[in-house]
């Protein structure tokens, strides 16, 4: 396996640019590709405004965000991922999509260089089948907000070999998260055990049990969340959260993960949550 020194993060949304950031952080070149000029603008963007806060907090001084940001470079195109020692994908959660992208990297780097998707849902096993040498690809399921998150979810698939297990391990814990190695099912843990419960709560508010702010509160409160599951929903991504239920329940085929037609409802309308301004909440600007 490579000692990793140059990334290439495809996708510059808000964990895209926040994977960035976090390379950056800890010393390694980056390159943020993305298809949308604008999406690269506003990754940047939220990285230096990330940075920002680290320098007010004096977590940083301004000479480290100046070296943190001269180490991220823009990039429009998966061929510019060649030469990287380790390309992590973070775009839609669509399967079609990410094996194309996926092809297209395959093409440009070199036979030994690690391949990861920080999918949340997408089978490991299925990604890995269409880039040669399927026993160097991985999932690695960073959490929002990445720079803050510690958790790195290193998900095994069928043909990931152990060197490649061992390096991803060792590389996350050099970025300052701590990984926990699981295997390749649906959900994996983090959302098998998580979008349920978001999904629960959503049920539970159009039965009428509770109001949106009495759901979140009994959580916040009495389980000691530090966010309720339908403030969380509207962070995470409405649509996130239903398309996360709709792997679930085809892939584990149990009526338990039945997604709530709440959430069908609100993303047809296009209430996604912050990224949108309304959710399950308002938010302004």
């Amino acid at each position: 396996m490579p000692n990793v020194q140059r990334v290439s993060v495809i996708g510059a949304g808000t964990m895209g640019a926040g994977i960035a950031q976090v390379f950056a952080q800890s010393g390694i070149d980056v390159t943020l590709i993305d298809v949308s000029e604008e999406v690269l603008d506003r990754g940047f963007a939220g990285i230096e405004k990330s940075l920002s806060r680290l320098v007010k907090k004096e977590k940083m001084t301004e000479e480290g965000k100046s070296t943190a940001m001269a180490r991220i470079k823009k990039a429009g195109n998966a061929s510019d991922a060649a030469g990287s020692d380790l390309v992590v994908e973070a775009i839609n959660e669509n399967a079609e999509l990410k094996k194309k992208v996926w092809r297209e990297v395959a093409a440009v780097v070199s036979d030994d260089t690690i391949l990861a998707s920080n999918t949340s849902s997408i089978s490991i096993t299925e990604l890995a089948a269409v880039v040669p040498g399927p026993n160097r690809y991985i999932g690695m399921h960073f959490m929002n907000p990445v720079p803050i998150m510690k958790l790195v979810e290193v998900i095994r698939g069928l043909t990931t070999d152990d060197a490649t297990t061992e390096a991803t391990l060792d590389l996350c814990k050099k970025l300052g998260k701590i990984p926990v190695e699981v295997n390749d099912y649906p959900g994996f843990v983090a959302n098998r055990i998580l979008m349920p419960m978001i999904n629960e709560a959503a049920y539970c508010l159009i039965e009428g049990v509770a109001t949106k702010d009495g759901i979140d509160d009994v959580m916040k409160l009495g389980m000691a969340h530090p966010m309720g599951p339908l403030a969380l929903a509207d962070l995470i991504g409405v649509d996130i959260c239903l398309n996360i239920m709709e792997v679930l329940h085809r892939d584990l085929g149990d009526s338990k993960y039945r997604p709530c037609p709440l959430l069908k409802k609100m993303v047809a309308a296009g209430h996604l949550g912050r990224k949108s301004g309304r959710g399950f909440y308002e938010y302004g600007e």
